[in-house]
């Protein structure tokens, strides 16, 4: 066994750092204790040379302070320092006392000055070393209030330490030594078995389940080899179970229809569909551990993962993220556990159709009440008239009775084209669809509106007229070209003309192009021309007895026929819209 080998390195290492923590707290301790005793020993010494002195310096006279503490201090083996009760220094064995300042705030001089032994370790400003201190209180020729005090070097005290730190440096190398021995030998078998057992379960990750079968021993690593013997054939199992589950669960997920996204802790992408990848306009596959804020740069869906990250609780939001294009999702975000941690996982709903579809019932409702009550509205005020008396006005009665009519004739066609609509919107199956003649519906279409052209002076100038079958409708095929003539007559100008033709551009197409000459539309309305009630000039759409679902419901009748309708326009100018049927 080497040093090579990771647990035999934790075993020598932990060895080793056992016995050096141990011995370090020992010397701390005892490094401590020792000082603590020398300390003790120095100020007990003190304290007895201060007694002795007390009674010397009681009678000495001032003059003769200074010479007699240097005499002492060679007696006491200390500095002999006299202080009187205003913390002036009278003599010094040491230094000159005329240099020295006041020692008032010295600590050790305060206890004094408080009939107490005061003691102190510091270090000296005047001699520049350090010093243990002792002070006690006596009376100079029997005034009370000086102090008396001592102090003595610390090296004796740090020699001491220090010859005990050394025997405690010689005893843990031998400690570590012996330590490290034991540990060497005690790994030596310990750590053939772990790597034998680690081979072995390194084995059954890669799913080797087959490679022969662990010895066993009595004792607890013996014990592990049985549970990992028990665990391959457990494992190889399980690994079988969960990739078929696996495999599932990815096949459901990607054929989604709803976009799904999970994330991790910090917001970093773990999972997304095919789908969500696709209406994000991402690249497919989406690499994990993209930062959510890179993909999607819309801050509501960051806050919705950061709520649900935060409390933990799932929530459900309508959002609609800039990087989606305009569309609008119903989110559905959840907590997902995610290895040790917390992650998130949300199924984008997407409802822009739901929503469009929603705000159309509004706007249908909403329109309808409005048309609705200018006629109702009109037929009851002109009633209400009649019976409150007019109707023995010869002059008006009539009148108002036809204002009815008109009415009455108005809700009569709206009524009738909303029928159409909901006819036609609802999916449910019509008359079987047959071959349609162009020509003869147009043809149908154009006698329809012959006269109403006739009366706004409006002329109808048929151009090129190919006849083509489209299966479909006729009924419905001459009601959307009555629909486009009609406007087409009623919005021109006096004098004014429509020129029809039918197109053969390709083998399988044909084209019906009906063109006026005018008012013509917006630019900004041309958008919206095929929405039920919307009127380009309201006030002569009334005028003229529209309804606003005309072009609806050509709309709808071209499109069940798989064809489309288009417009081209220019205000003053006129307009040409062209419906384009696929041919059978």
């Amino acid at each position: 066994m080497n040093l090579a080998s990771p647990i035999f390195r934790k075993l020598l290492g932990s060895a080793f750092l056992l016995v050096t923590v141990t011995l370090l707290v020992s010397d701390f301790f005892l490094t401590r204790y020792a000082m603590r005793r020398e300390r003790q020993v120095v100020e007990q010494r003190l304290q007895v040379e201060a007694q002795l002195l007390t009674a010397e310096v009681t009678s000495i006279r001032a003059e003769q302070l200074e010479a007699w503490a240097q005499e002492v201090a060679a007696r006491a083996q200390a500095r002999v320092t006299i202080i009187d009760p205003g913390g002036v220094v009278l003599a010094d064995s040491h230094h000159d006392p005329e240099t020295m300042e006041n020692h008032a705030n010295r600590p050790e001089i305060q206890m004094a000055f408080h009939n107490q032994v005061g003691t102190s370790i510091r270090r000296s400003r005047t001699l520049d070393r350090d010093l243990c201190y002792l002070a006690v209180p006596f009376q100079h020729r029997g005034r009370p209030g000086y102090a008396l005090r001592l102090a003595v070097p610390l090296e004796n005290v740090d020699a001491a330490v220090a010859a005990v730190r050394r025997r405690m440096l010689f005893a843990s190398v031998a400690a570590a030594v012996l330590a490290l021995a034991i540990a060497y030998v005690f790994s030596r078998s310990f750590t053939r078995r772990v790597s034998l057992l680690r081979a072995y379960a390194e084995g059954l990750v890669a799913e080797r389940f087959a490679e022969g079968r662990l010895p066993t021993g009595e004792d607890e690593l013996g014990a592990l080899a049985r549970s990992l013997n028990f665990m391959a054939g457990q494992l190889r199992d399980l690994v079988e179970r969960l990739s078929q589950e696996s495999a599932r669960h990815e096949t459901i997920l990607a054929s989604m229809a709803e976009g799904v996204l999970a994330v991790d802790a910090e917001q970093r992408i773990i999972f997304a569909n095919k789908s969500f990848a696709r209406v994000m306009g991402a690249q497919i596959p989406i690499p994990e551990k993209t930062p959510l804020v890179g993909l999607i740069r819309d801050p509501s869906v960051g806050e919705m993962f950061a709520r649900v990250l935060a409390t933990g609780e799932a929530c459900k939001e309508r959002l609609q993220p800039s990087a989606a294009q305009g569309r609008i999702f119903e989110v559905q975000a959840a907590p997902l556990v995610v290895g040790t941690g917390l992650g998130a996982v949300a199924i984008f709903h997407d409802i822009t159709d739901l929503e469009r579809l929603e705000r159309i019932r509004k706007d249908f409702v909403a329109n309808v009440s409005h048309e609705l009550r200018t006629p109702l509205t009109a037929i009851r005020g002109y009633a209400e008239t009649l019976l409150e008396g007019a109707l023995a006005d010869t002059e008006n009665n009539r009148k108002f009775v036809e204002i009815i009519r008109a009415h009455a004739i108005r809700l009569n066609n709206i009524t009738s084209d909303l029928l159409t609509l909901s006819e036609l919107e609802s999916g449910k199956p019509g008359p079987a669809p047959g071959p349609v003649s162009v020509r003869g519906a147009l043809q149908a279409a154009l006698a329809t509106v012959e006269s109403e052209a006739r009366v706004r002076d409006v002329n109808v100038i048929c151009g090129q007229l190919e006849d083509a079958q489209v299966l479909g409708d006729r009924a419905h095929l001459e009601q959307a070209l009555v629909n486009l003539l009609n406007n087409a007559v009623k919005f021109n100008r006096p004098s004014g003309e429509v020129k029809v033709e039918i197109i053969r551009p390709l083998p399988k197409q044909v084209n019906i192009v009906i063109a006026d000459t005018g008012i013509g539309i917006p630019s900004t309305d041309l958008p919206r021309i095929f929405e039920r009630f919307y009127r380009v000039d309201k006030a002569r759409s009334r005028e003229v007895g529209g309804t606003g679902l005309g072009l609806s419901i050509v709309k709808h009748i071209v499109e069940r026929m798989q064809g489309s309708v288009a417009v081209e326009s220019q205000v003053g100018k006129g307009s040409t819209f062209t419906v384009v049927l696929p041919t059978c």
